[in-house]
Order: C-alpha cells, then structure tokens, then sequence
C-alpha cells in the first residue's frame, strides 16, 4: 500500500492543468467516490491494527495533497476568468491620475497675501451678500451717487436695501465697527458689477483691499507700502506713479500705476505706449469713515487701497481675455501647472 500511495502523491504533486475540465478529472480520479482514495481507504479497513497507524498517516497526506492541488488550481482558473471576461489589455500603460494645479487667480491672490504678511497684515474676510449700510453710506457714498443705481449693481429684488457687494470695503466697515485701532488687514474676495461681459470687463471679478489705521499714519507711509508691494510682486526695477483721482471713501485719493513690465517703461501695445499700467487706487481714509466706525478721526488716520486680482494676474501672466479666467478651459489653466 505505502508503494501505491507514493505513486499517487508524486503523481499530485507533479499535475498541472489550465483547463476546468481536465481538473475536474483529477477531482473525479482522486477525491471521487470510486477514486483512488476511496478505493484505499477500502483497502485500509483490512489491515491490521500495527499496520493502520502508519497506512493511515500516509493515506491523510495524500487527501490533503491532492485537496490543496484541487484548490489551488481551482483559484488559479477562475482568475483567468475574470481577467478575460473584463477584456483588459494588460500590454497597455498604467492610466495615470493626473495631478491638479491651482488657478491663475488663486496663485496671484496667494502671492498678494503673502507679500502684505510681510508687512504685518492680517487676512479678513466678509459676506458678498451685503446692506447698504455696509456697502454704500458707511463708506460715505452720497444718497444720489451712480453705485447705487441699477445700472451699476446688483440690488435684490426683494429687498432693494440688500446688494451683491461691489467691492470688499464692506468687509472693512465690518471690522472698524468690532475692532478699534490699531488694524492692519487685508480683505480679498469676489465683488459684483452690473456690467456687460467682454474682453476687458465681467460682472464679477475678484479684488484685495487693504486697510491701516493707527495713530500718526501719513501719506509716505501709504506709497513707501504700495512701492514695496510692487517691487516684491514685479520685479524690483519696478516704478510707481500716483496721480491725483477721487473715491468717497478716502481723501485724498489717487490712482497707482506702475512702469509696463513688458517694455521697462519704454513704451508698448500694452501700456498704450505710454509706459505706466495703472494697477490700483488708494488714499487715506475719510474722517467720516472713521468716525462711522465709531473711531475718533481725530486721534487717528488711515490708508486704504484696492487692486483687481484679475488686473495683476494681466500684468504678470499676459491673459488679454479676462473670461478665461472663468470659462474652465482646461487648455487655458494647464499653462499654470508649473506656475503651481
């Protein structure tokens, strides 16, 4: 018997197949009920009782050989299956995931938030759905002055009170109410426009404004501010110009432009050969402001300034189309990843 079940065993281990049904004859051959197993453990009854302790140990590996042969085969051709019935191609490359990167916007607003920290300022933010308390009177918007009509912003129906905010100063009347000074905040965010989309206009865009109030800030102290900014976000040959202009809320005020940084000043296309873009506006803020706020404009002064985000992304990247920053066109961000 010992012979015949070493026949058997090598015969198990040496079996291979990669068809279903030439394993279901091994399985018939040696695990059925008139297979060779069976026809040993007949055999097996009429030993003696000396000879069934060895018989019976041999007997049990055989089994479990040719059942882990079974099994194992088994598992074997039922993955094969699976690959086959999934039609995979497995010569084809590995479908790699590709990796994001950050808007255009975002990478610009990011860099304008980094270089004020510098500086100290902090980053606040406020609501985009606004009142007119917020939006126009405290920032001392005369009652008959062209924002608030509906040719210029965005009134809810409902409640003509209630704006889509037009710019983030909202944000900065918030935080002169709750704060006293000294403040040193920036205020990024989306605002709002009534006006007709095109190339060089959209009626949302994104915008950064800055605040600082404390006791004894002057004029210097706003362009020394706005000339770092520039040096630190162009190119530090980077000039400025400010040029007298008007806002309600700061007095005096005046516009900022800075030397083209695409033909050093020379002149071109793009600065409309003049060599200054203009690039913000800026002054120190009202006394009414102040005292809206319930701060004592006679113990302190500020500054403010706002830029479009959309306007320096234009200066550093060259986009001449500002709906391309909101159109999704995946073959317009991608030239950004590397930007990222």
């Amino acid at each position: 018997m010992k012979e015949k079940i070493d026949r058997l065993l090598a015969e198990v281990h040496s079996f291979s197949t990669e068809n279903a049904e030439t394993l279901e004859q091994f399985r018939i051959r040696f695990l059925g009920r008139k297979g060779h197993l069976q026809e040993l453990f007949d055999e097996f009854k009429l030993l003696s009782a000396d000879q069934k302790r060895d018989a019976g140990q041999l007997l049990n590996v055989l089994k479990n050989a040719a059942q882990d042969k079974l099994n194992t085969l088994k598992q074997t051709l039922e993955a094969g299956q699976v690959i086959a019935a999934s039609d995979t191609d497995l010569s084809k490359p590995v479908n790699f995931i590709e990796v994001g990167s950050r808007h255009p916007l975002s990478l610009v607003r990011n860099e304008i938030i980094k270089i004020f920290s510098r500086l100290g300022f902090s980053v606040n933010e406020g609501p985009e759905i606004e009142d007119d308390w917020h939006n126009f009177t405290a920032l001392n918007f005369a009652p008959n002055h062209p924002a608030r009509e509906m040719q210029d912003t965005f009134f809810v129906e409902k409640n003509p009170d209630i704006v889509l905010r037009t710019h983030t100063s909202n944000a900065q009347i918030r935080m002169m109410e709750k704060t006293q000074p000294p403040i040193r905040a920036l205020f990024p965010g989306r605002v709002y426009r009534n006006e007709a989309i095109s190339a060089r206009a959209h009626c949302f865009f994104h915008q950064v404004e800055g605040l600082y109030v404390d006791k004894n800030v002057s004029f210097a102290d706003l362009k020394q501010t706005l000339l770092y900014f520039a040096k630190e976000m162009f190119d530090a040959d980077t000039k400025i110009r400010l040029r007298p202009s008007y806002f309600p809320f700061t007095e005096p005020s005046a516009e900022m432009d800075i030397s083209c940084n695409l033909c050093g000043g020379k002149g071109c296309g793009f600065c409309k050969y003049t060599g200054w873009v203009e690039i913000l506006g800026c002054g120190m803020v009202d006394p009414n402001v102040l005292e809206n706020c319930c701060i004592d404009s006679k113990v302190y002064s500020g500054y403010a300034f706002g830029m479009g985000i959309e306007r320096i992304t234009n200066l550093k990247y060259q986009v001449k189309d500002l709906r391309m920053f909101s159109e999704n066109d995946l073959r317009f961000l991608r030239q950004f990843e590397s930007a990222g």
